[in-house]
């Protein structure tokens, strides 16, 4: 089954929180992508092994994302993806990279978003996606890095 739709979904929410500071974002249009009840959670591997997490409704990353665009300017871009679809559900392992400040300064951080989304209606909605930042691990494995991806 082809995966471009679910995967071209997910690189929108990049393109949408992407900009400068002072670029007031598409909050309507980010919450659009998503289902109502749709969770986001993050997770860092500490230096020491322990872990940090996070969970947020879409409105609170909404909220909590604008206010943190607004100090500065983040751009999130796609450098690789592996989707799966079957039926009404996909899978779409995304890897970033994130930048502050600029669109051309040095990465700030690397990870792998892992999004699930149902088709509802004919169009595609992310329903959770888990975030881990690239930090503290042992790198990105290969199978997520370019040239790797199997969508």
């Amino acid at each position: 089954m082809d995966c471009t739709e679910p995967a071209a979904v997910f690189r929108r929410l990049y393109e949408l929180i992407s900009g400068p500071a002072e670029q007031e974002r598409d909050w309507a249009a980010v919450r659009d992508l998503f289902d109502p009840d749709a969770l986001l959670h993050s997770e860092l591997t500490l230096p020491d092994g322990s872990h940090q997490s996070g969970t947020w409704s879409v409105h609170e990353f909404c909220e909590t994302a604008a206010e943190e665009y607004r100090q500065s300017g983040f751009w999130e871009r796609e450098v690789a993806c592996r989707a799966e679809c079957f039926g009404d559900i996909a899978q779409v392992w995304s890897t970033y990279e994130s930048r502050v400040g600029s669109p051309a300064s040095a990465p700030a951080g690397r990870g792998v978003n892992a999004v699930h989304l149902l088709r509802r209606e004919g169009s595609w909605r992310i329903v959770s996606v888990i975030f881990q930042l690239e930090r503290g691990t042992d790198g990105i494995p290969s199978a997520y890095l370019p040239g790797h991806g199997a969508g």
